[in-house]
């Protein structure tokens, strides 16, 4: 580790470093920040991002994620130190927690519900966003998960639109296991198209994704990635995978997480995204699953919403926060 600059508030040193660590360097983040006690050693930590980073409106923004902290005062100097050296860095705003953007970790938990954490939403303690709450952050975004306990549900709008769609020459498929990597670059190309006007959207390289990806295959049941073709275009696609943080030794699992839903944005595609979601329940019904998790829905996204509403009833919520820089 390589100290390069150090500033000293009440017994607390805030230290930026350059060290050597998979995941800082895969990330892209700026710089590293740790608030170090001389007498215990580091209480909190938190990454930077500048350069590569989301847009917002006309404002410069940069992110704070990789947040850790230990305790609240420890908190508040280390938020304090970030934004100061995101304002020396010209940005206006500062959003978090995100880890660069939209397409890694972001959010913090703000009302966990009853239900156990799920495998790949974030998880953090209740005091980490009252600490953002108390540095002078706001709520930026809202973001919502929502479960349906029953399989057995149907949407009877389906029907409809699954026959008009078919009309249209398009197809739905389940992958199969030999096939998954090869339809990387394709559900690639789709997300870059069915999401770059989404709030806060980056664009992300094409082997970023594809690493992100890689990661899931060994817990990837194929039958729960499902895409859509027309010919020889793909159209959309779903993603999803078991819930591995529900697994009981000796029981099957109960629980799967629809990841990614993504669809091309053209008009004759209306319907596709519910149909594809009412398949995966259908499919993972017949593979034995009671339980189906729709993850990480922006709350003002009213089409990802009413998709999910025709199922499944919310259990957690999310919260992106913000702060101007300029005042």
């Amino acid at each position: 580790m390589r100290t390069v600059e150090c500033s000293i508030a009440s017994e607390i040193r805030v230290i930026s470093t350059a060290f050597d660590s998979v995941q800082f360097e895969q990330e892209h983040a700026d710089a590293h920040l740790l608030a170090i006690d001389d007498n215990e050693g580091p209480r909190a930590q938190c990454s930077l991002w500048w350069s590569q980073v989301p847009t917002l409106q006309h404002l410069r923004l940069g992110a704070i994620g990789h947040y850790r902290a230990q305790d609240d005062s420890t908190a508040q100097v280390l938020l304090d130190a970030a934004r100061d050296r995101l304002r020396a860095e010209g940005c206006s705003c500062v959003i978090g927690p995100m880890d660069g953007s939209s397409w890694r970790r972001y959010r913090f938990v703000t009302d966990a519900g009853t239900e156990p954490p799920c495998f790949l939403e974030p998880q953090n303690p209740p005091e980490w966003p009252k600490q953002f709450s108390s540095a002078g952050f706001t709520p930026l975004a809202s973001y919502i998960s929502s479960l349906n306990p029953d399989l057995s549900r149907q949407d009877p709008r389906l029907s409809k639109a699954e026959a008009r769609l078919h009309s249209l020459g398009i197809v739905l498929r389940s992958l199969q296991p030999g096939e998954v990597d090869a339809y990387l670059a394709r559900i690639y190309r789709v997300c870059c198209v069915a999401f770059r006007n989404n709030y806060l959207y980056a664009k992300l390289p094409q082997n970023d994704f594809v690493q992100q990806y890689e990661k899931l295959l060994p817990v990837l049941r194929p039958e729960l990635l499902i895409v859509a073709e027309q010919q020889s275009e793909t159209v959309g696609f779903l993603f999803a995978v078991p819930d591995l943080l529900r697994q009981k030794p000796g029981l099957p699992l109960d629980t799967f997480i629809i990841k990614t839903l993504a669809i091309l944005p053209h008009r004759e595609l209306s319907g596709l995204g519910a149909l594809l979601v009412g398949r995966a329940q259908q499919i993972g019904a017949q593979m034995g699953f009671q339980r189906c998790i729709h993850a990480l829905m922006e709350a003002g996204n009213m089409l990802a919403r009413n998709i999910s509403d025709a199922y499944a009833s919310p259990m957690r919520r999310y919260t992106l926060y913000a702060q101007d820089l300029r005042v």
